[in-house]
């Protein structure tokens, strides 16, 4: 592909400059304002330019998520990726608290007391860790008695998974073996005779 036409070069360049100083995505309804060009023009000029980034093989790309745009490093590098932000970052999410953060993403909304019953463990501690890296927000209070706080994932999540929505999550299908397999642990795991 041949770059970017001369008299579009502003308007790219223009984009590039805002999103590369946000701090979340940037969406098309936004960058049409501050271009002053109609929506459908950003999401043209968008789609040529994360095009564009794609042929020349850069190590980023201009990914739509979340609503809106952003700079992101390409997939292809993310073992380097992996390694520099492993060997920066002090503290990881738990085992615990990645599986309260895949109950809400899945089961949301949802209630702490919900969370509990579905882990057999209170989650107070781990749904205030989430909280605080804006992983996880209120989104409502439970109609019933006591009107429970109704937790759900938040935009950072979303951002942090590349995801346009939680629509995109990988159905949990994938992840729960076939009735036929079911069937095979149980048979493997249930005591024999005694001798």
């Amino acid at each position: 592909m041949s770059p970017l036409p001369s008299e579009w070069r502003p308007e790219a360049a223009a984009i590039e400059a805002v999103v590369m100083v946000a701090t979340e995505p940037v969406s098309s309804q936004l960058l049409s304002e501050l271009l002053e060009v109609s929506v459908e023009r950003i999401e043209e000029l968008c789609a040529v330019m994360s095009q564009a980034y794609e042929e020349e093989e850069r190590g980023f790309e201009l990914a739509h998520i979340a609503g809106g745009y952003r700079f992101q490093s390409h997939p292809a590098y993310h073992g380097y990726v992996e390694r520099f932000i492993l060997d920066e970052v002090p503290s990881r999410l738990s085992p615990a608290a990645l599986e309260t953060l895949a109950i809400v993403a899945y089961k949301q909304p949802i209630s702490r007391a919900q969370i509990a019953q579905i882990r057999g463990v209170n989650a107070d501690g781990v749904i205030r860790l989430l909280t605080q890296r804006g992983y996880v927000e209120m989104v409502g209070r439970d109609e019933g008695p006591g009107q429970a706080i109704l937790f759900g994932t938040s935009q950072t999540f979303l951002e942090r998974l590349g995801l346009e929505s939680i629509g995109n999550l990988p159905p949990l299908e994938t992840f729960v073996p076939d009735v036929s397999t079911v069937e095979l642990l149980e048979q493997a795991l249930r005591p024999g005779p005694e001798v």
